[in-house]
């Protein structure tokens, strides 16, 4: 079953897409659909789809904006819209198809055809990923696996002075000054870490218990060896003592 979210200020073309999706498509099932594109980007950025489809013009913002505000984009992409000069554009955003409104219903079908091939190639790259991170596991132990910018990082633990998070991105801090910000919160960057060597101090910090060169107790704060200065939450205190 393919999951599909439409986005079009129109309602009156989003309920013609479904009613074309439900009577001359099988295995679709449409799971949202928005007139608004700030609500379709909260639902997006924290709900998963095999495909978007979206239309370009719109009051708010056009969609092209709308692709540029989204977290990440695991899933494909068509546009619609009633204007055929938004071809090229729509190649060089990575949409896998193009449908001129009214939609025909053979273009459709196509279209479903390129969905479902998309599909069959992500997931194939997410299980090769998953082999990847297993061998990792298996045979780097003092390594971790990052997922960012469409490439695996393979990045040794002891590398990593400190994360900071920052709502849905969090960003590793690297000795050599060196900075990597991946699409994953806080909580997420925290499982794949060696619970040994790594605490989190506060909300927004995870830290290397091994570059922690001070502490200073009057001000509440810990010193790395970059002489970055971290706060210690008041709540977190006597664990992170007791784990020090």
């Amino acid at each position: 079953m393919i999951s599909v979210v439409i986005v079009d200020d129109e309602p009156n073309a989003i309920q013609s897409l479904i009613w074309e999706l439900k009577h001359f498509i099988s295995d679709i099932t449409v799971v949202a659909h928005f007139t608004k594109p700030e609500e379709a980007i909260e639902y997006l950025n924290n709900n998963s789809t095999d495909c978007l489809f979206l239309d370009i013009q719109m009051p708010t913002m056009d969609g092209f904006q709308f692709l540029l505000k989204l977290n990440q984009r695991d899933f494909a992409v068509v546009i619609t819209t009633a204007y055929n000069e938004y071809a090229i554009k729509a190649l060089k955003h990575e949409a896998i198809d193009y449908l001129l409104k009214p939609i025909d219903s053979d273009d459709l079908a196509e279209t479903i055809k390129k969905i479902k091939k998309y599909k069959s190639k992500l997931k194939n790259a997410e299980n090769f990923e998953l082999a990847l991170e297993q061998f990792n596991k298996r045979f780097n132990k003092k390594k971790i696996t990052i997922n960012t910018d469409g490439k695996l990082i393979f990045i040794d633990a002891d590398d990593i002075l400190v994360v900071v998070g920052d709502g849905n991105y969090s960003t590793l801090e690297l000795q050599h000054n060196q900075k990597i910000v991946v699409t994953k919160k806080l909580k997420e960057v925290n499982a794949l870490l060696p619970q040994d060597h790594f605490f989190r101090i506060h909300n927004s910090y995870i830290v290397n218990l091994n570059h922690i060169k001070e502490y200073i107790k009057s001000d509440g704060y810990v010193v790395l060896t970059n002489n970055k200065k971290i706060p210690v939450a008041r709540q977190r205190k006597t664990d992170f003592l007791e784990k020090f």
